[in-house]
Parts: C-alpha cells; sequence; structure tokens
C-alpha cells in the first residue's frame, strides 16, 4: 500500500483535533480536520494554538515549527469535499455507534478506492463498523490516547476481515508521527488498556461498595502500591464518569460484561461526572 501522505481527521473535538496537530507536527502530511458542527473547528484551532504556544515557551518547539505546524491543518466542514482525496481517514466522532456508522456510511461512497479507513473508537470494533463501507479490508481500529500530544501508544486493531496491507499501512502511519504502535491480532472488546483499566477500575469500585476503605484510600494505596501515577477514583473522575458508564453499558449490551456499578450509576443519574463537573468521586475547585 502507498504512503499516507493525506490524512483526514473526521471530527474536531479533543481527541479528533489533536490527532490532526500530532499528525502535523511531524511534518510528513497534508491533514484536513473535518467537523460539521458550527464554531467546532474554530474551537479546535484555538485549543491547538494554545497546545503549541505552550510548547514553544517551554522550549519543546520553535515558533517556526508550531506556526508550521498550524498552518497544515486545513479546516472542512463538509466531509464530501475532503474524502476523496484522502490516503488515511481517521474517525474520531462521538463515542455513538449511529455517529460512527454515518461516518463510515459516508466514507464508503465518498473516499478515494484505496484509502484506509480508521476508527479511533476505544470500545466500538472495527467490525461492527466496516461492512457499512463495502471495503472492511481497508478498515481497522487506531486508538489513539488523550492527550494526542502526550501519550505515546496508539492501539491498532485488526478486525476479521482486515488486510495485511491496511494493518502495515496503519502501524506505518503511527510511527511516522512519532507515537508508538502496538498491534491487537484481532478484536477484543476494549482492546488491551481499557481492559486492564476497566479491570481495576471494577475492583476499586467493589472495595468501595463493599466498605471496605474510602475512594482516597483506595486511589493512595494503589499509586503507592502500584506505582500508578493516579489512582483509579481520581482517573475515571479525569477521564469522565459518564463516559466510562457508556462503555460499560456498551460492554453488557455485548454479552461481555456485568452492568455499571451502582455507585457510577448513581453519580452519573446526579450528573456528577467527575473533574468536568465539579464533583465525582472527588469535588473539584471551580
Amino acid at each position: 500500500m502507498h504512503e499516507l501522505k493525506r490524512v483526514v481527521v473526521v471530527g474536531a473535538g479533543t481527541m479528533g483535533s489533536q490527532i490532526a496537530l500530532q499528525t502535523a507536527l511531524s511534518g510528513r502530511h497534508d491533514v484536513t480536520l473535518v467537523d460539521t458542527v458550527p464554531g467546532q473547528l474554530e474551537r479546535a484551532r484555538a485549543q491547538n494554538r494554545k497546545l503549541v504556544d505552550r510548547s514553544v515557551e517551554k522550549a519543546r518547539l520553535t515558533r517556526e515549527q508550531a506556526d508550521a505546524a498550524l498552518a497544515r491543518i486545513q479546516d472542512e466542514p463538509d466531509l464530501a469535499r475532503a474524502a476523496p482525496s484522502a490516503d488515511l481517514v481517521i474517525e474520531a466522532v462521538i463515542e455513538d455507534f449511529d455517529a460512527k456508522k454515518g461516518v463510515f456510511e459516508q466514507l464508503g461512497k465518498q473516499a478515494s478506492s484505496g484509502a484506509v479507513l480508521a476508527s479511533n473508537s476505544s470500545t466500538i470494533a472495527i467490525s461492527r463498523l466496516a461492512d457499512f463501507t463495502g471495503r472492511p479490508e481497508q478498515c481497522c481500529n487506531m486508538h489513539f490516547f488523550h492527550p494526542v500530544t502526550v501519550m505515546q501508544l496508539c492501539e491498532v486493531v485488526r478486525g476479521p476481515k482486515t488486510s495485511q496491507a491496511t494493518v502495515d499501512a496503519a502501524m506505518d502511519f503511527v510511527r511516522s508521527i512519532d507515537r508508538t504502535p502496538v498491534l491487537l491480532k484481532k478484536e477484543i472488546w476494549g482492546f488491551i488498556v481499557n481492559r486492564i483499566l476497566f479491570a481495576a477500575a471494577e475492583e476499586a469500585m467493589r472495595l468501595l461498595e463493599g466498605g471496605y476503605a474510602s475512594a482516597e484510600d483506595i486511589d493512595t494505596a494503589v499509586q503507592k502500591g502500584l506505582n500508578w501515577p493516579m489512582g483509579p477514583f481520581h482517573l475515571l473522575d479525569f477521564s469522565g464518569l459518564d463516559v466510562f458508564y457508556g462503555a460499560m453499558e456498551d460492554r453488557h449490551r455485548l454479552g461481555d460484561g456485568p452492568p455499571p456499578p451502582e455507585t457510577l450509576r448513581t453519580l452519573v443519574k446526579e450528573g456528577h461526572l467527575g473533574r468536568k463537573s465539579g464533583k465525582g468521586f472527588f469535588d473539584y475547585p471551580a
């Protein structure tokens, strides 16, 4: 498969905008960031500007490198205009099956015949989306981690119909933007990191609900005993309890795990979503 020079990222939220920025920072690819929500592309550009300005202040980038990276990202509100010229399309819209399905259906009609079509989803395996394109052999998961400009890992997941050429191209692309790919040879819900994270988080909640220890002491034990930089409850609050809850619900619907714990269900129902709402397992000052 040819080198993936022209990259389209669909979805200009936090993940999509940073995938586009990291791609642009490599200097090896032309990048188009697509979003149909009014004002979202402008917000993404402003956020990326803050990120590169911070890197310039800390001498990680020169001003010339920062400006050049931003200049490599083109904004586009219409996927139909961007898709035909792409060598690689990375879908990074909200973690909702119907939203992702719509993107992949559109890509099947509008993307170039040789394009690699990837989903950044951490919970929706590519086999659930690939057939909507009519070319499942060109589809895979490419799961980057937040924040993309800091976290090195990208989980590349091979679907049951994904070709070796697609896998090779995806792995090469991740390396080309200075991230580290790991390959899942076959699909499993949650991939590698989230399965391990979910197991730890569920056990932490069992300890909490059983009255064995407080959330603070459980986090301290994990940090000091396992040398984690952040305990499971602070990590859940940082990620967003609604995101974790939705992922657990999706896993349960697929028959791959239990329903969300009652403690988590109650917090989400009451609107306590973690750091972004000011309260989750812990309180966060405004």
